[in-house]
């Protein structure tokens, strides 16, 4: 998958007091902790992962089962604040085509993102599937938020 590109401004706020006071040598350890015990609790599924911060990138790696286990995985992490970029190495064991992203804007909703991508807007909840945990309601998105938008079947 390789490298994508997030807003490090926005997102969860996953972060908190332990990782700001933390001595420089030990934020980064902090963060990948951090970041890997959301993916737990969000239930993503992997057979193997490993999280790495370096900066305010965040390196994923292992191995899962489908394409949208590591996609999902790569947005969980990457819209968190406070991180700029997933460099997504992770395996997987079946492969398929890629999912397009989208950035959210202002104005944005999911049917008309829908619309952009598939040509109807009643395809919505396509995209609200292909982001779930991440998003728990369709009308809860924002600006700087990168979605999957996966391939029609």
């Amino acid at each position: 998958m390789g490298l994508m590109s997030f807003f490090k401004g926005v997102g969860e706020k996953i972060f908190g007091k332990e990782e700001a006071a933390a001595a420089p040598e030990k934020v980064a350890e902090l963060k990948a902790g951090a970041l890997l015990q959301h993916v737990k609790t969000l239930g993503l599924p992997y057979n193997k992962l490993i999280v790495k911060v370096a900066g305010h990138t965040v390196i994923i790696e292992g191995e899962v089962d489908k394409q949208e286990d590591a996609e999902k995985i790569a947005l969980a992490v990457g819209n968190v604040e406070g991180v700029e970029a997933v460099d997504n190495k992770m395996v997987v064991a079946e492969p398929a085509p890629e999912a397009q992203y989208h950035t959210v804007v202002e104005g944005d909703w999911l049917s008309k993102i829908s619309a952009k991508y598939y040509g109807d807007p009643m395809k919505y909840e396509i995209i609200f599937e292909a982001n779930k945990p991440m998003l728990t309601h369709p009308d809860k998105i924002y600006p700087g938020q990168v979605l999957r938008i996966p391939p029609l079947s």
